[in-house]
């Protein structure tokens, strides 16, 4: 598996002893290569010397540095390498002499033009696990088209069913088809790795935000291929079931689900709305979705005279899944949260302690690394040269020529 740098990893770690390149620009790749760096890959960071990967430009700021791009990069090292450059392809082909993982998420065929496509890296780099990030796939009619996670959110469908009911096309708040087409890409790597074991070979992954999106639309899919029918918005309401959604109470709104048949008696006795039992129209689940408007006005009558904090502490004592609605500032200084240790702070070279969002992945032997933010741009290269045999004076006469930073 090559050399590896014993400052950058937990030798406790899951994934101590795995080296992983990263060539990823603004958020899947990155948000992936994150995900297996604080599972304590050594995840080597190449960008370009000319600005690097484009979210350092992205504000807000930190004195120089992107406040977003100091937590999106944490636990990995910075190589700025030109390449382009002969002399970079040379570099990248020695780092991943020494790699377990590559993970880009360049466009279509862009690796390829540079002499690292999915068959010359199987040729050259046969153990090497090769998980290749883009909008739409590596082939197929929408291969070459740019593709963002906006574009994805829309032909993926969950546009057409997030938002209030005759309203505008709203896409979901955080970029959850990039999020969650790197997460797949970690997965991805990990059962690469995993079949390495048995096969001693590597293999691609083609990973995609168009297909990560369209593969969250579970509700949507059992409702099309069981009756034709399209998915539409139901703004915070379930697609099938009620009452599961936000309803208004005196100062903002709360978050209920009780459709079980342990839960919804309870939520109706809890806040006084016996007579809701009685009503026919609501004797199921499915039955309430069916009249959700006239359930949610009804049950609005009483919530809307109703402190938020009211309404959570009696349903939470008659145990009704509830919860109120949380702006992000609130979200990021949160009791549990904080109780939990969640938020941590990474130290960086420049800015000092550097406040992060924690892993979710609590592993109780193994617990995921908390190292570093992320890097300053070519933070590292001398110390990556330098682990794949090249000396002082090679690095500089690297660094003199424009090829590293």
């Amino acid at each position: 598996m090559g050399t590896r740098s014993e400052t950058a990893r937990s030798e406790t770690a899951p994934l101590a002893g795995v080296r992983v390149v990263e060539i990823g620009a603004f958020m899947a790749a990155p948000y992936a290569a994150m995900q297996l760096a604080d599972l304590g890959a050594d995840v080597v960071k190449v960008e370009n010397p000319s600005g690097g990967d484009p979210v350092r430009q992205t504000g807000p700021f930190l004195g120089e540095h992107s406040s977003p791009f100091v937590r999106l990069n944490r636990n990995k090292r910075s190589l700025a390498v030109d390449l382009k450059t002969e002399q970079g392809k040379e570099v990248l082909a020695s780092l991943l002499d020494t790699a377990d993982v590559l993970i880009e998420n360049l466009r279509p065929g862009a690796l390829r033009a540079l002499g690292f496509g999915p068959d010359q890296i199987a040729e050259r780099f046969p153990r090497l696990v090769y998980v290749a990030v883009s909008g739409w796939g590596q082939d197929g009619p929408l291969a070459a088209q740019p593709g963002l996670d906006i574009m994805a959110q829309a032909r993926a469908g969950l546009m057409s069913i997030t938002g209030e009911p005759g309203g505008a096309p709203v896409k979901v708040g955080v970029p959850v088809c990039d999020l969650v087409c790197g997460l797949y890409a970690a997965m991805s790597a990990m059962a690469g790795l995993r079949a390495r074991e048995a096969t001693g070979r590597g293999q691609c992954a083609d990973v995609s935000l168009f297909e990560a999106g369209a593969s969250l639309a579970v509700w949507e899919a059992g409702t099309f291929f069981a009756t034709g029918e399209s998915g539409a918005k139901h703004g915070s309401a379930h697609q099938n079931s009620a009452p599961y959604q936000a309803i208004r109470s005196k100062d903002g709104w709360v978050t209920v689900g009780a459709t079980t048949t342990k839960t919804w008696p309870a939520f109706c006795r809890a806040l006084g709305l016996e007579s809701l039992l009685d009503d026919a129209r609501y004797g199921s689940s499915y039955d309430r979705y069916h009249h959700r408007a006239e359930l949610i006005a009804s049950i609005e009558e009483t919530t809307s005279g109703w402190e938020t904090d009211r309404i959570v502490e009696v349903l939470v004592a008659a145990g009704v899944p509830c919860a109120p609605i949380a702006e992000t500032a609130q979200v990021f200084t949160d009791a549990h949260l904080s109780e939990r240790e969640f938020f941590w702070d990474a130290p960086h070279s420049e800015l000092g302690a550097v406040r992060q969002i924690g892993s979710p992945m609590r592993l109780s032997q193994t617990p995921a690394r908390r190292d570093a933010a992320g890097p300053v741009l070519g933070e590292h290269t001398g110390q990556v040269l330098a682990e794949l045999g090249l000396g002082e004076e090679e690095v500089a006469a690297l660094v003199a020529a424009g090829v590293c930073r």
